[in-house]
């Protein structure tokens, strides 16, 4: 397998915990996406999407999409497991990790940010403005719903690392670069602290990648 990454894509950050968890070492190429390499004709051969992650099998298939990446290792590296056995377990994950990757993420994914500022003439601090408050929004409902709900452990879902928790690690990590106040989230850092403990998490830190600048 070969990954292509970024280091402070918190979408490419998820596949490589879960890369992590599964005990998976792919070949790595970085794609910097503040430099535009993206765009690059010889990337969007491979990702028409010009984003990553992009994680190409052992027999040539190009997965997009990290939702999508880390369903498909889950089928095809079972152990240990992202998803809970019962389906209403598997649905609560589901619906966590999502909750980052579709409620949060694309409002201050790093395309939409330079688009606010590039296009629509917004300033820093109206970008950041944006980016704090849709991740704030975001970051109160998962915080009043891990808070309350009887399955959240020392993970998002019982002890150990799901899907969820593998989305939102990530996302924590997004809000830091733009000082969001995390103190109103208890639940949300005592779950990523936990996480952090294992040393699949920590090994995935964009600051412990090749490419960190």
């Amino acid at each position: 397998m070969k990954l292509y990454d970024y280091f402070r894509s918190s979408a490419a950050y998820r596949v490589r915990i879960a890369l992590n968890l599964k005990g998976l070492a792919p070949e790595r190429a970085f794609v910097h996406l503040r430099r535009g390499a993206q765009r690059d004709a010889g990337y969007l051969d491979l990702n028409p999407e010009g984003l990553v992650p992009l994680l190409v099998t052992d027999d040539g298939a190009a997965l997009t999409q990290s939702l999508a990446i880390i369903e498909w290792l889950e089928e095809t590296h079972p152990s240990p497991p992202l998803l809970p056995a019962v389906p209403l377990e598997r649905a609560r994950v589901r619906a966590l990790a999502l909750a980052v990757a579709c409620d949060i993420h694309p409002l201050n994914n790093l395309r939409v940010l330079k688009y606010l500022t590039g296009t629509l003439g917004a300033d820093d601090a109206a970008r950041d403005a944006w980016y704090t408050h849709w991740c704030a929004v975001g970051l109160q409902a998962l915080e009043a719903r891990l808070a309350r709900e009887p399955a959240t452990g020392r993970c998002c879902h019982g002890d150990t690392p799901t899907l969820a928790d593998v989305c939102l690690v990530p996302q924590l990590t997004n809000a830091r670069r733009v000082d969001l106040d995390l103190s109103p989230f208890p639940t949300l850092l005592r779950i990523e602290a936990a996480c952090l403990e294992l040393p699949a998490f920590a090994a995935a830190a964009p600051s412990q990648q090749p490419d960190a600048e």
